[in-house]
């Protein structure tokens, strides 16, 4: 059985991960808050800042995969993956990076596939395609790059906000002219599953496989949970009524339709239909 290790363990995706993985792989899994979902001992307690004990446990368990879905400062973790790249490479573990839409977003004007350039303007966006530049350069193709927009889940916080927004009767903020995509928490953690299982090489662009405005899929969840429209406040993304794109398309042909959905697959899972 192979081991996985799963640095983020505690957040949003690293469960589904966790509920996805659990019974036909080792897993391990670092924390900020803990697990219930996995023995003790198959679970540390990590911070970005702590490099030496990123090393004891990653020449503890030996994984033969790890699955990085970290938060932390920005330059922290760019030292933390560097330590990661450095300890593992001249093993044969597999690094599976989640990075993000923001790599692209120095560039509003189209969707972007795997094959394009990384562009961005914020912070964020930059860190990450320097993490994944770092990856690259020291492990090769040892390390596949899983590209997200959105994650929505039952337990997501964009689900918690907008519960709480109707609970509260506060208006929740949305873009008229920003066309995205999105992604479920669980079925991102299938396709890993696969791409993982596949052993696929590269670089991956998840996400529904329709776009649709900001705007649009959250109106066809307010519609279905509440009268009052005027909850969503719209604005314009940029301040242009010219459309911008902030939407991930694959080029890609191995992931398989059944691991595939449309954002009112999305929509239909959050309200309790999918």
């Amino acid at each position: 059985m192979q081991k996985i290790l799963i640095l983020g363990a505690s957040g949003l995706v690293g469960s589904a991960l966790i509920d996805e993985l659990k019974n036909d792989f080792d897993l391990f899994g670092t924390y900020s808050s803990k697990l219930t979902s996995l023995p003790n001992d198959k679970q540390f307690q990590l911070e970005v800042q702590q490099l030496d004990k990123l090393k004891n446990i990653t020449y503890s368990i030996k994984p033969d995969i790890v699955i990085s879905c970290l938060r932390g400062e920005f330059d922290r973790q760019l030292e933390f993956h560097r330590e990661l790249a450095q300890d593992l490479q001249n093993t044969s573990t597999r690094v599976y990076y989640l990075s993000t839409t923001n790599v692209f977003d120095g560039d509003f004007s189209r969707s972007h596939t795997e094959i394009d350039i990384p562009i961005a303007e914020s912070d964020y966006g930059n860190f990450k395609i320097k993490c994944e530049n770092i990856l690259k350069k020291t492990l090769d193709e040892r390390v596949k790059i899983i590209r997200i927009p959105a994650i929505w889940g039952k337990d997501s916080s964009r689900w918690n906000l907008i519960k709480e927004s109707l609970k509260n009767e506060k208006e929740i903020d949305v873009y008229s002219n920003l066309v995205c995509n999105n992604l479920l928490d669980v079925l991102l953690a299938k396709q890993l599953r696969f791409i993982i299982e596949k052993n696929l090489n590269g670089i991956f662009h998840l996400g529904s496989t329709d776009l649709i405005t900001h705007g649009e899929f959250f109106e066809q969840i307010i519609c279905k949970l509440t009268n009052n429209k005027n909850i969503l406040r719209y604005s314009l993304y940029q301040d242009t009524v010219d459309t911008r794109y902030f939407s991930l398309i694959s080029n890609r042909n191995d992931i398989p339709t059944s691991f595939q959905c449309t954002n009112q697959d999305i929509i239909s899972y959050l309200l309790g239909n999918g």
